[in-house]
């Protein structure tokens, strides 16, 4: 990446001139503190003259608090440590899908990218990652939606199915009609709800049930598709998680064999599933599932996985990735008045996403960032 002035030498406006993606024109956009203006600001100095100028990746499943391994972070300063990872790699906006530790001082951190966060993972009693979630009963959902829902900034996180060591298999987290509770005191507190969901039976009864976000989805049937669709729900499905699968079934099939075999085939059919789900309509956004078993800053990782695998237009992963997610998450693209969160890329990343590994220029709220 070419070198661009420190932060601590910033002028009063930086100039930025390329093929600015999705509108494919070269524009000139001008950066005045945090903002993007079209109108000529005298003495701007300029980070970048040429290239493809592409609003802030995003990354709609990232999990700060946790790192490599489903280890909770030990401080907000390694929480903020992982947002650099994904910064420098594009990654200018995340959805925190829960953080078993709270960091609400990183939601104005010049040096973290914009942060969209659930409160810590809402998860059954001692059938979820140890430490990582909030485990309630059925009774206290409401009460703990709330809570969290406070501890957030616009989301709460539900952990709508895991295995269930008595039946050694997928089970909901808790019974569905507590589930379908959960989403609307998350509704009446003015949140959107993320809902983990691998098993048939959960995904299909919380898309009828009204959560905004889908994470992961692998066991939607078409009638669900088609219900998402009718009803605008996201999915997130975090491909490159469900890549891993396979080695979660071999670690489980000597105990739970029903529930291998049962991952196994979730794994096999995912990228149909995501396809169908892409044909039908339904908004995908991209989410890495960060922190646990994918490492930070593989963001187009997963959007390649979109590309090849479920077979999503290049330019379609481009929007799920950049300025639709952002739009969903409420963070304005590169339009007069808008966040000044841009990345340079030297070659046309709809012609190759590739492109995306390399990006020549990072500016994440209105600072070039060295990369």
């Amino acid at each position: 990446m070419s070198d661009v002035p420190p932060a601590a030498d910033s002028p009063e406006a930086w100039h930025v001139r390329g093929v600015v993606l999705p509108d494919d024109e070269v524009r000139d956009l001008w950066l005045v503190g945090d903002r993007v203006t079209f109108e000529p600001v005298p003495g701007a100095v300029t980070l970048a003259d040429r290239g493809f100028v592409l609003p802030g990746l995003v990354d709609a499943h990232c999990h700060l608090g946790i790192r490599y391994g489903a280890a909770p972070v030990e401080s907000v300063d390694e929480a903020r440590s992982l947002a650099v990872v994904d910064r420098d790699a594009g990654v200018l906006a995340i959805r925190d899908a829960g953080s078993p530790l709270p960091y609400p001082e990183l939601d104005d951190d010049p040096d973290v990218p914009r942060l969209a966060r659930a409160g810590r993972h809402i998860a059954p009693v001692r059938r979820y990652l140890r430490d990582i979630g909030l485990e309630v009963t059925a009774e206290d959902l409401p009460a703990a939606v709330a809570a969290q829902a406070a501890a957030g900034n616009g989301w709460v996180k539900l952990v709508g199915d895991w295995i269930d060591r008595g039946l050694g298999d997928l089970a909901p987290g808790w019974d569905l009609d507590a589930m379908a509770r959960a989403v609307d005191a998350a509704h009446a507190a003015g949140v959107r709800v993320a809902a983990h969901l691998f098993a048939e039976e959960s995904v299909a009864a919380m898309v009828r049930a009204g959560v905004d976000s889908v994470e992961h989805g692998t066991g939607l049937s078409e009638d669900d598709i088609a219900e998402m669709a009718a009803r605008g729900t996201a999915l997130v499905p975090t491909m490159i998680n469900v890549e891993t699968f396979e080695s979660i079934a071999a670690k489980a099939e000597d105990k739970f064999p029903g529930y291998a075999a049962h991952m196994r085939r979730l794994r096999e059919r995912f990228p149909s599933v995501v396809a169908a789900a892409y044909e039908a309509g339904v908004p995908i956004y991209v989410g890495s599932d960060a922190g646990g078993g994918i490492s930070h800053g593989e963001t187009v990782s997963e959007m390649l996985l979109l590309r090849e695998r479920a077979g999503m237009s290049t330019v379609d992963v481009l929007r799920a990735g950049s300025w639709g997610a952002r739009e969903w998450l409420g963070f304005p693209g590169l339009t007069e008045g808008g966040l000044a969160d841009l990345v340079v890329y030297d070659d046309d990343p709809r012609v190759d996403l590739t492109v995306l590994r390399t990006p020549r220029l990072v500016v994440l709220r209105g600072r070039p960032v060295r990369t």
